[in-house]
């Protein structure tokens, strides 16, 4: 007599299944992450053991450092692919599919406004900014003083990015052509690098750079994926990239515009 099979066993196979891809998914993720970071290694390696010719300090330190390193970024790389992106994405088509554009449009600020306030390499920047600005005597060189013109600076970025994701959206809605956007607008940083005072020159080159990175980059290209993919007529491949460029621009402009006011 055969013994039928319980239902509550049945799903665990399946389970078990699933956890085995995920594990093999995750593997995957772990060895591509440690391929991308051996060139660096090598040319540290290299520099230390034959242009050094010194060995590494503290060798099981690093090497366990070194695999935290690789192990955060597969994690990193896997938190992309399963929630930054696909939430991107999901939003950018319900917006569209509403036929909402002021809706698009505000979300689209606040996306550029909340993921630069939190990004690590600002708050970064911007803290070294303020500690170099009260050196300089541009502040009192008091905790608060230098806390506050951080804080003032990193905003001034978000609603830089955010303004810039915004002219993003209406450019992909418009169809209009990015080339143009972009000289124009590296045209002005020439004009406004000459009036801005020495101070803010650099601070506002490098506050391009590091809003586009941790956290803004994954969700700003997936925003414009998913917006020129629900949008007829846009193509994701020559319209639903750009953002990054111009979030990169905006920044520079408005630190300019921001040591030329203050």
């Amino acid at each position: 007599m055969r013994i039928p099979s319980s239902p509550a066993l049945q799903p665990a196979p399946r389970s078990a299944s699933a956890s085995g891809r995920a594990l093999r998914r995750f593997l995957r993720l772990f060895a591509g992450a440690g391929r991308d970071l051996a060139p660096l290694i090598g040319v540290v390696a290299f520099f230390q053991f034959v242009i050094f010719r010194q060995p590494l300090p503290d060798f099981e330190s690093i090497l366990l450092g070194l695999v935290f390193v690789v192990l955060g970024l597969a994690m990193f790389i896997h938190g992309l692919e399963t929630s930054l992106f696909p939430i991107g994405e999901d939003m950018a088509n319900a917006l569209t599919a509403k036929a909402s554009v002021p809706w698009l449009l505000v979300f689209a600020f606040g996306l550029g406004f909340g993921t630069t306030v939190a990004e690590p390499a600002l708050i970064a920047v911007a803290g070294e900014a303020g500690k170099i600005a009260a050196e300089a005597g541009m502040i009192e060189a008091t905790p608060a003083a230098i806390e506050h013109w951080s804080n003032r600076l990193r905003q001034v970025v978000a609603v830089s990015v955010g303004s810039s994701i915004v002219l993003g959206v209406m450019r992909i809605i418009r169809g209009w052509p990015i080339h143009f956007i972009v000289i124009g607008g590296y045209m002005v940083v020439l004009v406004m690098t000459a009036f801005t005072p020495p101070e803010f020159v650099g601070i506002a080159y490098d506050a391009g750079g590091v809003t586009t990175s941790t956290i803004t980059v994954p969700l700003v290209a997936a925003l414009g994926v998913g917006l020129s993919t629900g949008i007829r007529g846009r193509s994701p491949v020559t319209d639903g990239f750009g953002m990054i460029a111009l979030a990169s621009l905006f920044p520079i402009i408005f630190v300019l515009g921001y040591g030329m006011v203050s």
